[in-house]
């Protein structure tokens, strides 16, 4: 599913629509689930997975900066397969692998439609510290609030569609910012992120930037050691990671 890019807006068909990475049907290849993972400390007895930092390419990158294995995720807050990646791979990906140091893990929003764009842009409106939990919580609750954009009629998605900041508008008609503000981030502040065109121009230009550069046709996709894996999910994508560390 290509992302919108510059001013143009998708039009809701894109939230409801389905998706997946690079169209792959895996690679074939099977996970050895006793594969130990060597462990690096992490610095002053801390844990990886606590320590997360905005990325130069406008990522948030959990674990280890230095680790062996870079992973990186292009997913969509609207894109029911990354929901399911959310639910199915990310907590083994984070236990046992980012946990260990050997492995980062980095996830860079990939923008397909207004809705979209609003969902990121929150996650990430109280920093680093606050995207990864923000991010799990709006994907296992991406069933309900996307489920409201089908009740909107054809003149409300227009009306939305046509507004000065269309991010804005679906966040709130879907009711995105009282989510976050039950999470902690405040009415106003919320506001304020969206209203951010400096962030809505770094999420549509990052995203259309890696669409040219990895031929990113779906999400979720993934790069390893920034070369795009043959995986769309956690089955294809574990045998992959224990081979580059291996």
């Amino acid at each position: 599913m290509k992302a919108f890019t510059g001013s143009a807006v998708a039009a809701l068909a894109l939230m409801v629509a389905g998706c997946g990475g690079n169209d792959s049907a895996g690679n074939g290849a099977v996970a050895d689930q006793n594969f130990q993972v060597e462990q690096v400390a992490a610095p002053n007895g801390g844990d990886w997975t606590q320590m997360v930092s905005e990325t130069p390419q406008g990522g948030m990158l959990m674990g280890n900066p230095n680790a062996r294995v870079k992973l990186v995720e292009f997913g969509s807050m609207t894109c029911s397969h990354c929901a399911a990646f959310a639910e199915e791979g990310a907590p083994n990906l984070i236990d046992k692998y980012v946990k260990s140091g050997q492995v980062s893990f980095e996830f860079r929003n990939f923008i397909r439609d207004p809705a979209d764009l609003g969902a990121a842009i929150l996650a990430r409106c109280n920093g680093p510290a606050a995207f990864f939990p923000l991010t799990e919580q709006l994907f296992a609750a991406q069933e309900e609030w996307l489920g409201r954009a089908q009740s909107l009629s054809e003149a409300q998605q227009q009306q939305l569609q046509a507004s000065a900041q269309p991010a804005s508008a679906f966040a709130q008609a879907l009711g995105l910012d009282q989510f976050v503000r039950a999470r902690g981030v405040p009415a106003a502040k919320a506001q304020a992120c969206l209203a951010d065109q400096a962030q809505v121009q770094r999420l549509v230009q990052g995203t259309d930037s890696a669409g040219k550069e990895y031929q990113i046709s779906g999400t979720p996709s993934f790069l390893i050691n920034n070369k795009l894996a043959e995986a769309s999910d956690w089955k294809a994508l574990e045998p992959l990671l224990q081979a580059a560390l291996r």
